[in-house]
């Protein structure tokens, strides 16, 4: 089966009562973890963008906090489970800004965990791409803003 286009559903969807939309929204919701917390998101966490950023962070601490340091190898599965979903969330937003201030704050909370980056090539390599994302978003952000989170990339780098 092949699916519509994006332009022949949004079509498709104009052409729906509210209530057949609701239906759908619904359904979609039902059936799919990642939809249900996208509609949360828009619904509820959208207006006030940094609180949303605030809770991502909380929950990224409680994670790394839980960290087993003891053994690299669960150490790296936590890491990359934090980054998952902060990506996740990330992707809901879609603000550059957004995805800049979270990834900033992975990296220095990940610098703060005590583990030897350096070496380990896997730990060196999630680390440093994560720093080239931050740049690439921080250089889509207006000059202003843009100060701000670079002084905080500086200390990342300089830590």
């Amino acid at each position: 089966m092949k699916s519509a286009s994006l332009s022949e559903i949004k079509k498709e969807i104009k052409s729906l009562s509210p209530e057949q939309v609701f239906d759908l929204c619904m359904r979609l919701a039902k059936y799919k973890k990642d939809n249900k917390e996208l509609l949360n998101y828009l619904l509820f966490e959208a207006q006030d963008e940094n609180s949303y950023i605030n809770s991502i962070k909380a929950e990224m601490d409680e994670e790394i906090e839980s960290l087993n340091k003891s053994n690299l190898y669960l150490a790296k599965k936590t890491i990359r489970k934090v980054l998952r979903t902060a990506n996740k969330h990330i992707k809901y937003s879609g603000s550059k800004q957004t995805e800049a201030e979270i990834l900033i704050h992975f990296c220095k909370t990940f610098k703060q965990t005590g583990i030897p980056i350096r070496r380990y090539t896997v730990l060196q390599n999630l680390y440093e791409s994560q720093l080239k994302k931050i740049q690439k978003a921080l250089s889509t952000l207006h000059e202003d803003v843009q100060g701000d989170y670079l002084m905080d990339l500086e200390m990342i780098l300089k830590f």
